[in-house]
């Protein structure tokens, strides 16, 4: 994978951040993005947390992948999340390889790839490394902070770090921890890669296993209605079965498309290390068994959103996060959109969650300035 640098805006961290591992950084490079305008109040700014595979590109073209960024249906001028209106802020994460210090970065104490020599990170890790990048913006206060999947692990996780540091909160298809079925399932994708030939080999990537991990994930993001109605069992090539081991099937040549162009794009042991990352959250354990104790603090204001066919993060452990926040008496509203999409639908064009984006943010921006 090639990062051209010329197009990433970065952040040298030059403060120590203490890992949950044990481990000191310092020195360390955040990248991130920014779109739209922070106003003269800086009461208007929007904290995005990507998921696994994202990036700090949220919307308009990603100039190093040329692709569409993963937010682009939800944040844009005149769309749920405007540009027009606010300033969005989105930082790649600690781990991630699209300028953000990770394993794919140099050591300098050997020059060499970090690789798996890269220290283990958490996700309260990855959101402590983008407190700094709020400091340096000069933001004492969000209007949100909002992030689907791990980006709403993330929210959770900086509401419960920051609890003053938030007007309101926006966790999408997420949980409090993950089950025991998602870490099976991360585990596949770790075990994909790590059983390639050509994985720790120097200046070679272990796109087979990449690949295949992102076929792996890729289903999980999907809904069985959603699947056969865009698939079924239509064939790849119109005429009869090939009797061979090709991709007979429309469903598999696009997986296997997805698993290639992933590897265009994404690093292997990042892959690793934010997947672990993932696993190792776990808010509940963070406050002794008690999940509310997480939140006890928050002034923030709550919009915890999930989908119906979203088999992956299920309303069910959703819920869990609602009635931990109003166990601790915390202001918070839960929906459920009916989808088809299963858990892509938060990355997808589906109006009925766009305009609940929607006016929440705006009814919270609203609220903030009315009290002025």
């Amino acid at each position: 994978m090639n990062t051209d640098t010329k197009n990433i805006k970065k952040l040298i961290i030059d403060q120590s951040l203490q890992l949950d591992c044990g481990k000191t950084i310092k020195d360390f490079s955040l990248a991130y993005e920014t779109y739209g305008t922070l106003n003269k109040s800086k009461n208007n700014a929007i904290l995005a947390f990507h998921a696994l595979t994202g990036d700090q590109f949220v919307t308009n073209i990603n100039p190093i992948t040329k692709r569409e960024g993963w937010w682009t249906f939800a944040v844009g001028p005149g769309k749920a999340i405007d540009t027009n209106k606010y300033f969005v802020i989105c930082a790649n994460v600690l781990g991630g390889c699209m300028g953000s210090f990770g394993p794919k970065e140099t050591n300098p104490e050997t020059n060499k790839i970090f690789g798996t020599t890269f220290p283990v990170i958490t996700i309260k890790d990855i959101v402590k490394a983008q407190k700094f990048l709020l400091d340096y913006l000069g933001i004492k206060k969000l209007l949100a902070v909002t992030g689907g999947s791990m980006g709403g692990m993330q929210v959770l996780q900086f509401v419960s770090l920051y609890p003053d540091m938030a007007h309101s909160a926006i966790p999408i298809a997420c949980s409090a921890s993950h089950s025991a079925q998602n870490i099976a399932l991360n585990e596949l994708g770790r075990q994909a890669i790590m059983a390639d030939p050509n994985w720790k080999k120097e200046n070679l990537i272990p796109s087979k296993g990449l690949a295949v991990a992102r076929m792996a994930a890729h289903i999980t993001y999907l809904s069985k209605k959603g699947l056969q109605e865009k698939f079924g069992r239509k064939l790849q090539d119109k005429g009869s079965l090939k009797f061979s081991f090709d991709a007979d099937f429309e469903i598999e040549s696009y997986l296997r498309y997805q698993g290639s162009a992933f590897v265009d794009r994404f690093d292997a042991n990042s892959y690793l290390y934010i997947t672990r990352a993932m696993d190792y959250f776990d808010l509940e354990k963070q406050f002794n068994g008690n999940l509310s104790q997480a939140f006890k603090n928050t002034k923030s204001k709550f919009c915890v959103i999930s989908f119906s066919s979203d088999w992956l993060y299920p309303t069910s452990e959703n819920k869990e996060i609602v009635i931990a926040l109003n166990a601790c008496g915390a202001n918070v509203g839960f929906v459920e959109i009916n989808s088809d999409k299963g858990h892509d639908s938060f990355l997808l064009n589906v109006p009925e969650f766009l305009k609940v984006l929607s006016e929440f943010t705006n009814s919270t921006y609203n609220e903030i300035n009315n009290e002025k």
